[in-house]
């Protein structure tokens, strides 16, 4: 009888750890099933920087984001395209992994420098009124992005 009850605690602590494994392994796709960025685009209206300046793109399809439900984020920034991983709280804590993304110059009047040093600082996210809010740069200032048209909420 005690060696029965043994082996069951063997047997329920290796499970308990297999679970453990595989929640480790799997959890940043458990985490984007809850995100309320999952499947989710959105394009450009204004960066504020932290000297309250503002900035608005001349063509807001120029300068999208698509949060993937797959765990990955696909960026357009103006003439250029990147990708990375993403992962984001209930806390509104979001985190990017390392970026590829193609490194073309783009013309005048372009953000994209502006974004892409100022963009990879981000690290939280807000959604007020149907618009998403990136923000967390040490420097301040936010990114106010809003759907894509053919992803307006109701």
């Amino acid at each position: 009888m005690k060696m029965n009850t043994i082996r069951l605690a063997i047997a329920l602590l290796g499970l308990t750890i297999t679970i453990a494994a595989m929640s480790s392994k799997h959890g940043l796709a458990i985490m984007q099933r809850s995100s309320e960025l999952n499947g989710t685009s959105w394009q450009l209206v204004k960066f504020q920087g932290p000297d309250e300046r503002t900035f608005a793109p001349d063509d807001k399809s120029k300068y999208t984001i698509t949060f993937r439900s797959d765990g990955r984020v696909l960026v357009r920034v103006d003439c250029n395209r990147g990708s990375s991983s993403w992962r984001a709280t209930e806390k509104g804590e979001l985190q990017f992994g390392s970026w590829s993304r193609t490194s073309a110059k783009c013309g005048s009047g372009s953000l994209h420098d502006q974004i892409v040093r100022e963009g990879a600082a981000v690290n939280r996210f807000a959604i007020k009124d149907g618009h998403l809010f990136l923000s967390g740069m040490a420097a301040g200032g936010y990114y106010e992005l809003e759907p894509l048209p053919t992803q307006k909420r109701q």
